[in-house]
């Protein structure tokens, strides 16, 4: 226990806020002992003085045990209950064996004031009579507990304990899906998985916990008999008793000794059935009992009259049914008032929402309408198995790592990606969606492979020919026997998940503009605010008080992405916007001096494991026709307009040229001007997007560059 919970109390123990509790060693110590301590109360005889205080405690730790269950909110709050039932068991046994031992030995000189007070209770002063109504009562209590509360509570928990893992799978799935869905975070499904297990470890313990129940009855029954008649046998042979005396004395005591024995386990037994009766509830069971038994007035009302009934009929005891049948009446009077009071409220309620909704529909007259989901998977019914938490999940764990490696590779988190079934698609088809439009649509073969020639297999491979959905490329399916020879074969060999994720993860790159809003932006400048507060403070607000809207700076940061520049080194970017917004808000410039301030980046993206940049350049004079073609559209932004048919001889030397760099095994990159760049990369990022457009002022220092073609406008005297 923390010293800072502990009082000087100038003793051992220390005596914290909540209560007295033992130190933990020590409290450790003592829990080992106890079944120690119990096994040995078996073989060694009891003073009859701790006997009671061994009885008088079982008696009221069973009681506590009823008083806890009755008072948790939902039972895996004690989850420790199972192992409790075992050492309730135990000790319940050593007692029974003990008692007897003491009973046999001592005959009619026992004195436990506890067995005998118990004996005296029910027997009464004595005689034939009350031994007889004693052992009836007594029997009667066995076979409730043994055929009634016990019987059914194995049987409950039992069948609980089988519906709980028969819906583990399909829970498991929920909560998965949930979190894939963005509807929890990691935290809460981590939380919602350990609570599911102790659910499950608990209803799988209290199945076999509530056999040592039905086990301590069936105990005490086998000790009243070998009670009885080991007492007579006794009695007679060994101290020369009567028969009948000796069977009154023993039987009279094992009355007492069995309803001490059998008083705590009929209190466990009802707290283990009361347990297993509450599967799936939540609260205290007296919030449960007085809510639900509070919900129809007109069973109390019907009640009433019934009782009413029975009281004018002649013999019945009037004097008892007349105050039921008013109090019922009372009761369901009082509640139909209530309801009635209640239901007037809520409907006023409900007339003023609907009001001011009328008030907000006549002014809008626009229905409300809940946002699409940011990113969205929906997937044909066929490829369910690829989400299936019972075989594997493995897409799920894919589009985790995912999500992970884009954060870092491109500097943005990527909204939970909720996945859908959709039963309007093929039974293999998938489909990506952003905001609700289609982004990207393929059709997976589960239990194939996609094979892929990355240009090095020379061999042939029979399959079914197809196209990568990622890249387009051309592939071929193949089956799992096939696997190996295709590997062997220098064929690049997917799985059906990595193929989503690989093609989840070229959508994200090309459409991370889009997914970047104002609110994402918000967070990254948040982010950032936390560590370098002055960077933020300057951008926002500006030297002058006329800093950059929180527009200005999504803009930059779409613009960067749009030409898949990572944004991951913010401070960088905030700097470059921040010296050069007093002057202007122009987003292009910005976006511009910002990828000055990233070359070292951009470079490294580029160049290959030398440090060198193997690039196209612009004829001076091609280059020249395009910064002449200068437009600008309505939103202020810049672009080649180009002439029609200059603009299709642009698209077919740079599309000729990027083959031709392809084939020797190098990333299309095209280096021109400052002044060019964002027109050059204008004019080609509908036609080919995937070209990279850099300026000089982009390129590092310690990088070297090298040309590998040049690009002219043959047709057209460029």
């Amino acid at each position: 226990m923390a010293d800072a919970a502990r009082q000087n109390t100038g003793g051992g123990f220390p005596f914290p806020a909540g209560g007295f509790q033992l130190r933990g060693d020590f409290r450790n110590v003592l829990l080992a002992l106890c079944p120690v301590v119990v096994v040995l109360a078996i073989v060694v005889p009891l003073p009859t003085v701790l006997l009671d205080v061994l009885l008088t405690f079982n008696l009221m730790f069973a009681f506590l045990v009823l008083l806890i269950v009755l008072y948790i909110q939902k039972p895996t709050d004690f989850s420790i209950f199972p192992s409790v039932l075992v050492g309730l068991t135990l000790f319940s046994l050593a007692l029974n064996v003990s008692s007897t031992r003491l009973i046999l030995t001592q005959g009619e000189l026992f004195d436990g004031r506890m067995i005998r007070a118990f004996s005296s209770f029910v027997v009464g002063a004595g005689g034939t009579t009350g031994l007889v109504v004693g052992f009836v009562i007594f029997v009667a209590i066995i076979v409730v507990q043994l055929l009634v509360i016990t019987k059914g509570a194995t049987r409950i928990a039992e069948v609980a304990a089988r519906f709980t893992l028969d819906g583990l799978p399909g829970k498991q799935m929920a909560i998965d899906s949930e979190l894939s869905n963005g509807a929890i975070d990691q935290k809460e499904h981590a939380a919602r998985k350990d609570a599911l297990q102790k659910e499950v470890d608990f209803y799988g313990s209290m199945d076999g916990a509530t056999k040592f129940i039905s086990g301590n009855v069936k105990f005490g029954i086998f000790m009243i008999i070998l009670n009885i008649l080991g007492g007579v046998i006794i009695g007679v042979s060994l101290r020369g008793e009567p028969i009948l005396t000796a069977f009154g004395i023993y039987t009279t005591l094992t009355i007492g000794d069995g309803l001490l024995a059998q008083l705590p386990a009929l209190l466990v037994s009802t707290a283990v059935a009361i347990m297993v009766t509450r599967a799936g509830s939540k609260g205290e069971l007296s919030e449960q009992v007085a809510q639900q038994f509070s919900s129809h007035p007109k069973v109390y009302g019907i009640a009433a009259a019934v009782l009413l009934g029975f009281s004018v009929l002649p013999g019945f005891p009037w004097y008892v049914l007349l105050p039921m049948a008013a109090l019922s009446g009372l009761y369901a009077f009082r509640m139909t008032r209530s309801r009635k009071k209640e239901a007037s409220f809520n409907e006023m309620m409900s007339k003023t929402a609907e009001g001011a909704k009328k008030t907000r529909d006549e002014s809008t007259d626009i229905p409300q309408m809940e946002p699409p989901d940011q990113l969205s998977l929906e997937l044909g019914f066929g490829l369910i198995p690829l989400v299936d938490k019972d075989k594997g999940a493995e897409l799920l764990e894919r589009m985790q790592g995912m999500r992970r490696q884009i954060a870092l590779d491109m500097g943005i988190v990527i909204p939970k990606i909720r996945i859908i079934d959709n039963m309007l698609l093929g039974s293999s088809e998938y489909c990506f969606k952003i905001r609700g439009v289609d982004v990207g649509k393929s059709t997976i073969r589960l239990g194939y492979y996609l094979c892929i020639n990355p240009g090095s297999a020379k061999e042939e491979l029979a399959g079914e020919k197809t196209k990568d959905p990622a890249f387009g490329l051309p592939a071929l399916w193949v089956t799992e026997a096939k696997r190996d020879e295709a590997e062997r074969a220098g064929y690049t060999v997917v799985d059906p998940p990595s193929i989503i994720a690989t093609h989840l993860t070229e959508i994200i790159k090309r459409h991370a503009a889009e997914l970047l809003g104002r609110q994402e932006t918000q967070a990254i400048i948040d982010g950032i605010r936390r560590d370098y507060p002055a960077v933020v403070d300057e951008v926002l607000m500006g030297r002058d008080g006329k800093g950059l809207t929180l527009g200005n700076i999504q803009k930059v940061l779409q613009g960067l992405l749009k030409e898949q520049i990572s944004i991951r080194n913010m401070v960088s970017i905030l700097e470059a916007i921040a010296d050069f917004a007093p002057l202007t808000t122009d987003t292009r410039f910005l976006i511009e001096k910002a990828r000055h301030a990233l070359a070292s980046q951009i470079c490294h993206q580029y160049a290959n494991e030398d440090r060198a940049l193997n690039v196209l350049t612009l004829d001076p004079s091609l280059e020249q026709k395009i910064v002449d073609s200068k437009a600008q559209d309505s939103s202020g932004d810049m672009f080649a307009a180009l002439e029609p048919s200059l603009h299709s001889a642009w698209i077919r030397a740079v599309g000729k040229a990027v083959r031709a760099v392809h084939d020797q095994g190098y990333f299309p990159v095209i280096l021109c001007s400052f002044q060019a760049r964002h027109l050059v990369k204008t004019a080609l990022e509908r036609e080919l997007p995937e070209v990279a457009v850099l300026s000089v002022s982009e390129i590092a220092q310690d990088y070297t560059v090298g040309s590998i073609g040049v690009i002219r406008l043959e047709d057209h005297g460029g």
